[in-house]
């Protein structure tokens, strides 16, 4: 059955074909650019971003496609996105003009919009994303959303399953400090594929940061780091703001920073990271700069699983 949309790990039905298919690419890179042959993807940038951006593009290119990338937030018209107003204010261009025009330049589109973490609601609903999807008329790819950065999560699943050294390793997404509000969108993510995949899997984090229930069922949540460390295989240390209440950082939470201290009570776990990394702040330096730092591995991944899916929606 065609792919025609990837927003999160619902859309996939098997996961381990997928992770074999990325990791399969990993070994013949070029092996299917007749797929991609004479077919263009238009990616689309409402923020910030670096291995989205370069991993996406070197994907599309290993496929033998056309890349185009527009960054919306800065070279395109202000675009309006709720229905029936009148636009006699800031914004030039509807969406439905908008996503429709570029469906007709591209056979792929992939579309990154973060959250405002203002308004739940509006964040959770996933307007701007799902009002490409409506209107563009051709697959979309998430290049992370306001609650979903499934690309990332498929590369970390694919990270995990190449240096495991044991049948069902344990996974540890743990909360990290920042000085500032981040979104749930990776956490949420990596919590929902961890939940399919075959891993022991646990969540910490301290009092305050809960995950929306909808992402992590499945998993064992605790508010004692050292007690989610402990035998862990896999570390994933990752911030993001409160659930509730909405896109607050709440403070007295320092400790959290994992050191190589933390690690001792662990299995050798290997450390990941979605990057980019505040050092000394979310992630200790020691760790980041020795071998128990795997962050480089799994940015290099996003090649391959950006190819898995990219695979797929052309083989349709």
């Amino acid at each position: 059955m065609a792919l025609k949309l990837f927003s999160s790990v619902h859309d996939i039905q098997d996961i381990n074909a997928l992770t074999a298919s990325a990791l399969a690419l990993k070994q013949n890179p070029y092996g299917f650019q007749h797929l991609g042959k004479n077919k263009t993807i238009a990616l689309v940038f409402l923020n910030p971003s670096l291995r989205t951006r370069m991993s996406t593009q070197k994907a599309a290119l290993n496929l033998g496609m056309n890349v185009m990338v527009l960054n919306m937030d800065k070279e395109g018209w202000a675009l309006e996105f709720q229905d029936n107003v009148i636009m006699n204010g800031s914004s030039v261009e509807h969406i439905r003009e908008a996503a429709a025009v570029l469906g007709q330049y591209a056979d792929i589109i992939g579309v990154r919009s973060f959250p405002g973490l203002k308004d739940r609601n509006e964040d959770y609903s996933e307007t701007i994303f799902n009002k490409f999807v409506q209107y563009c008329g051709v697959p979309v790819v998430s290049l992370e959303s306001a609650t979903r950065h499934p690309l990332q999560s498929l590369a970390d699943l694919v990270t995990i399953q190449e240096l495991k050294t044991v049948a069902k390793p344990k996974v540890v997404l743990t909360w990290a400090p920042h000085v500032k509000p981040l979104p749930q969108a990776v956490p949420n993510s990596f919590a929902e594929w961890m939940c399919k995949a075959d891993v022991d899997f646990t969540i910490a984090h301290p009092k305050g940061f809960e995950l929306c229930e909808d992402f992590t069922k499945g998993a064992s949540i605790t508010n004692n780091q050292d007690e989610a460390l402990a035998n862990a295989d896999f570390i994933y240390v990752k911030n993001w703001s409160a659930y509730e209440p909405y896109g607050k950082v709440l403070p007295g939470n320092e400790g959290w920073m994992l050191t190589h201290k933390k690690l001792e009570i662990t299995n050798q776990a290997k450390v990941m990271h979605c990057l980019p990394v505040r050092r000394d702040l979310e992630l200790s330096a020691e760790i980041l700069d020795s071998s128990s730092s795997i962050v480089t591995h799994q940015a290099a991944n996003r090649v391959w699983a950006a190819q898995a899916v990219l695979k797929m929606m052309l083989e349709g």
